[in-house]
């Protein structure tokens, strides 16, 4: 199969990337800042029109996956000009490209599209998201649905695996460079959410595209749990010393946005495809086991 993936620099593209490639598949990505080392990828900005077009014309992928996102929820409230240019029209750019080729889309999305409205958020919840991030997120979304393209939505959820030179780090890398450098590490106790490891959600959608479904998928860990249970679990796997995770509260962050604590069931993905998303234990043991 011939894929073209869009911000194949950040964690999840360049899983999804690696992956299809040890696949077999015919592959190219895109970056726009981090230039990955390993692979030559097309430098391309998904906010020019034409370029985005043109690039998805030239390459007729049969698949076009788009992981473009912004970096940061704080960043999309401060710059809400920024986050619709980004997360939506940069979206809808690559949605016109596909429709010239007919290629399949799939967008990865966020679990905050949903907000803290529901106890535990099903494909068919309701939406309703209380960040400008997660707005941005859900307006991509509708785009995609109504294009009258083949496509898959996977709305994911603080997802995390080692990281490339290039890359930014997530909560659990963080966490592990901190308590390895023997220094207090803060960690809120009052936010909860799916932590999604990064491989997991590489197979789900592999397998998804696989069986050729089509639609929303909630693709997240199979634990609930807040961020200080969480990193003590990561330190406890890795030998650290958990004494040095000291449990706030996030009102005593200095933030603009409140997080929203969001339960996802991954019930659906379990039904469609037999694969059953990891929890923080084995996350962090098989983080563990593929050490870089």
């Amino acid at each position: 199969m011939k894929i073209l993936i869009f911000g194949a620099s950040g964690p999840i593209g360049f899983n999804l990337f690696e992956n299809f490639k040890m696949g077999k598949h015919e592959v190219e990505g895109t970056y726009l800042k981090n230039k990955p080392t390993l692979y030559k990828f097309h430098e391309l900005d998904v906010t020019n029109k034409e370029e985005t077009i043109g690039l998805i014309k030239k390459n007729n992928p049969e698949l076009v996956i788009d992981c473009v996102a912004l970096a940061g929820v704080e960043l999309a409230e401060r710059d809400k000009k920024l986050a619709d240019l980004v997360t939506v029209e940069g979206t809808k750019n690559i949605v016109k490209g596909c429709q010239f080729n007919g290629s399949k889309i799939i967008y990865l999305s966020s679990s905050y599209v949903y907000g803290d409205l529901n106890k535990i958020n099903h494909e068919t919840s309701k939406t309703d998201p209380s960040t400008y991030y997660g707005k941005t997120k859900l307006m991509a979304e509708e785009n995609i649905i109504d294009s009258d393209l083949d496509y898959l939505i996977i709305r994911a959820d603080q997802p995390y695996t080692w990281t490339k030179t290039w890359q930014r780090e997530n909560s659990v890398t963080r966490l592990i460079r901190v308590i390895k450098d023997k220094k207090k590490f803060n960690e809120i106790i009052d936010w909860y959410n799916n932590p999604s490891y990064i491989p997991d959600i590489t197979k789900s959608v592999g397998s998804l595209i696989n069986k050729n479904k089509t639609g929303v998928f909630n693709v997240v860990g199979s634990d609930y749990v807040n961020r200080y249970d969480w990193s003590c679990k990561v330190a406890e796997t890795f030998g650290l010393d958990t004494s040095l995770i000291n449990p706030i509260n996030s009102s005593e962050l200095q933030i603009s946005v409140k997080r929203p604590n969001i339960n996802s069931s991954n019930e659906k993905l379990f039904q469609e495809t037999g694969i059953k998303m990891k929890g923080i234990l084995d996350g962090a043991i098989d983080l563990k086991k593929n050490i870089n």
